[in-house]
This record gives structure tokens, C-alpha cells and sequence, in this order.
């Protein structure tokens, strides 16, 4: 998107208050339900006694995690807002560390995470992973190409590491 559109999505939902507080209450509730429930599937993994899973899950996630910062990290791509200099809609203070974006790249490897334990199940994760993605682009965090990249390698890291 240009510089005019993000202004104008923005200035857009804070003409609607309704809207904008219901965006950042989304931001609360879709992230919620990620972080929330892979600890879940964590505790029944081990509960069950799939263990060989549970560690599975855990090195894929927490090794493509930290070679995603890394990148984050050295690449330090600037964010729209501080770049187009606009106020976005859930508060962030960061300039860079936009590209890709660990919050959708984190649902998307999660997402993975349950289609490798039960593809039926997972398709919720994947729906609300796309949520994510939709919703930091509109709230004014990230770019197109920021939620794009991360959903990829969410969905890359996973396919490469658990069904390969």
C-alpha cells in the first residue's frame, strides 16, 4: 500500500471509535487465543505421553523463532508509521524490526504446529492466523509484504520441518 492509503485506513478507524477500540481489543484476543493455546497443546502432548511430539514442536518453533529475530534483527526494516509518520491504531514504539512479522510468522508456525497434530483442528489456527496478519496491516504496524514473509515462513518452517 502507498503512503496515502495507510494514512487513510488509519485516519479512517479513528473517525469511528467503535471500530477503533474493537481493532485493539482484536489485537488482545487474536493474539490471546495463539499464545494461549500452544501451551495448551504443549500440556496435552505431554500429558498423553507424545513426547517425541512435544520436543518436536518445541525445537521447530523455538529455533525457526530465534533465526526469525536474528533476521528481524540485522535486516531492521523500518515500520509504516515511522516511515509515513502516522500514529498507529495499537500502540507500538519501535521504528524498525518490521520485516517479517513475528506475530503473524509465531501464529503461522503454530498454526503448523496443530496440522501436524491434527490437520482438521489446525484449520482454525490457520483462520485466525490470517486474522492476525489482515489485522497488523489495518491497525498500521506493518506492511503488506512484512505479514506476508511471515506468514510464508510460518507455513515453510513448519511444512519443511514437520511433514518433511
Amino acid at each position: 500500500m502507498k503512503k496515502e492509503t495507510y494514512i487513510k485506513t488509519v485516519n479512517s478507524v479513528r473517525e469511528h471509535k467503535h471500530l477503533e477500540r474493537a481493532l485493539v481489543f482484536a489485537n488482545s484476543i487474536l493474539t490471546g487465543i495463539v499464545y494461549i493455546s500452544f501451551p495448551i497443546l504443549l500440556f496435552t502432548l505431554g500429558y498423553n505421553k507424545r513426547f517425541r511430539d512435544l520436543i518436536k514442536i518445541v525445537l521447530v518453533c523455538g529455533i525457526s523463532f530465534v533465526l526469525v529475530s536474528i533476521f528481524r534483527h540485522f535486516y531492521n526494516a523500518k515500520r509504516p508509521y515511522y516511515l509515513y509518520e502516522y500514529e498507529p491504531i495499537v500502540a507500538k514504539e519501535k521504528e524498525g524490526h518490521s520485516m517479517p512479522s513475528r506475530h503473524v510468522f509465531s501464529a503461522f508456525v503454530i498454526a503448523m504446529s496443530f496440522a501436524y497434530i491434527n490437520w482438521k483442528f489446525s484449520i482454525i489456527f490457520f483462520v485466525v492466523a490470517t486474522m492476525i496478519a489482515v489485522h497488523r496491516v489495518i491497525v498500521g504496524v506493518h506492511f503488506i509484504k512484512d505479514v506476508v514473509v511471515g506468514a510464508l515462513i510460518g507455513i515453510i518452517a513448519g511444512s519443511i520441518l514437520f511433514f518433511i
